[in-house]
């Protein structure tokens, strides 16, 4: 269940408040909105030590999100954070290119 997973703001607070004042630069107001409230689920497994992404939702591993995706790019002062969307929904922020992020602990 995804409720058993933290939120991303009570682990990467810096994360979550960085992506609501890019949205919002981006007029993106309702994904700002969201974004306080996305999960953890998993942090990517990818091996690539430039990436440190996460996986927002359940999602079958190499499935296509199919319609209604979009990608959100914006634009951090370092490194990039794409979102990757589905009608509303944050599904995945890639997080590439960027000084390591520390998590807070439980």
């Amino acid at each position: 269940m995804e409720q058993d997973h933290p939120l991303v703001r009570d682990v990467f607070p810096d994360l979550v408040a960085e992506l609501t004042t890019l949205l919002e630069d981006e007029r993106e107001r309702e994904l700002a909105i969201c974004v306080r409230d996305v999960r953890l689920v998993a942090m990517c497994d990818c091996g690539d030590d430039f990436c440190q992404s996460i996986q927002t939702v359940v999602h079958p591993k190499g499935k296509p999100y199919g319609y209604g995706h979009r990608c959100v790019s914006l634009s951090p002062s370092q490194g990039m954070l794409v979102l990757d969307v589905v009608h509303s929904r944050i599904m995945y922020i890639e997080i590439l290119y960027r000084d390591p992020m520390h998590r807070l602990a439980p």
